[in-house]
């Protein structure tokens, strides 16, 4: 049986990879993609994903626009020198004629999950504004869902925007913290985990080779995110974020995890963003200062992963998809 999923997204290079990753596999049924501001700006994001679905052939799924702005603060702004000025790379190809459906990505959501109450997973590669607002529109959601997957975090070590900070949890750290603080099952999918996911340079050529519009489009939006890598970080190819959370739902044994009650800086700090998890079980009456992680409920942290086998798995997933195309033509 497939399994339902919603997908919140910005894209975003690496969110067009996981998109092309859940149209290639057999095993999802992808009911829906939301679209929220980070690596690009709101109506960028949804312009980029309504075309990856017309390149799909996936006309049929709906997009719902979300949150154009944190809970609380302004959006941080795109990161043009990631992901490109269309955050597809710099491949600048025309728009979809595709539209959004009228609800927004908090109320597509919240129907989405009152109406097949015990069937979805929310799958979440952005910041998590819009899980917050559906949780404000209805908080008798938390009963609903299967499972609230967020690529996000950096429980034991460093962040990405910043040294305290992985991207998408300082874009909005009160909708993080809010999420992670809701009595819905959690699991967090961080920089812990996908920065030892390496899609390397031999990996990405390969993949270039694969025929079809979604396929060739992805393959030329890559080099741009691949030079940021290989000039920022100093690897062959690039981390594998948003993909590797897709690979969790096909594969779980391919990971480790600690479940720990998790708090989000929320400061204007310098530690704004972190996401810290208790080690200890909190007890306000032994010591005070653990007070803040008190009744949370406990997040199930990626701690550990077989990376190259969760790129095997990228890999094969998307030649197999290519080959069965090909024999339907």
């Amino acid at each position: 049986m497939k399994r339902k999923i919603i997908f919140d997204t910005d894209p975003g290079v690496d969110d067009a990879q996981a998109i092309q990753l859940i149209l290639a596999v057999t095993e999802l049924d992808l009911l829906g993609l939301t679209t929220i501001f980070g690596n690009a700006d709101l109506d960028l994001a949804t312009t980029n994903a309504l075309r990856l679905l017309d390149l799909g052939g996936r006309a049929d799924v709906p997009v719902a626009k979300g949150a154009t702005n944190p809970l609380n603060g302004p959006y941080l702004g795109a990161v043009a020198f990631v992901h490109g000025d269309d955050g597809q790379g710099n491949t600048f190809r025309p728009a979809s004629t595709l539209q959004p459906i009228d609800l927004s990505a908090a109320e597509f959501i919240v129907q989405q999950l009152n109406s097949q109450p015990g069937e979805i997973t929310l799958v979440a590669v952005g910041p998590l504004t819009n899980l917050a607002l559906a949780l404000q529109l209805d908080p008798g959601i938390v009963d609903k869902v299967v499972e609230v997957v967020v690529m996000g975090g950096n429980a034991f070590c460093a962040g990405n925007a910043t040294p305290a900070g992985e991207a998408n949890i300082l874009n909005d750290p009160d909708a993080a913290d809010l999420v992670f603080g809701a009595n819905w099952p959690v699991t967090m999918i961080g920089l812990d985990v996908t920065h030892n996911v390496n899609l390397t340079g031999k990996d990405i050529d390969q993949l270039a080779t694969l025929p079809g519009p979604l396929n060739e489009f992805v393959a030329a939006a890559v080099p741009f995110y691949r030079a940021f890598y290989e000039q920022r970080n100093g690897i062959d190819g690039i981390y594998v974020h948003d993909s590797t959370v897709v690979v969790y739902l096909l594969a779980p044994d391919l990971f480790t995890f600690g479940h720990y009650p998790m708090r989000v800086d929320t400061s204007d700090g310098i530690g704004c963003g972190k996401t810290w998890p208790s080690l200890t079980e909190p007890d306000a009456e032994d010591n005070p200062a653990l007070r803040p992680w008190l009744n949370r409920p406990r997040v199930k942290v990626g701690i550990g992963v077989d990376g190259e086998k969760v790129v095997e798995v990228i890999v094969s997933a998307l030649t197999a998809s290519a080959d069965r195309q090909r024999n339907r033509e």
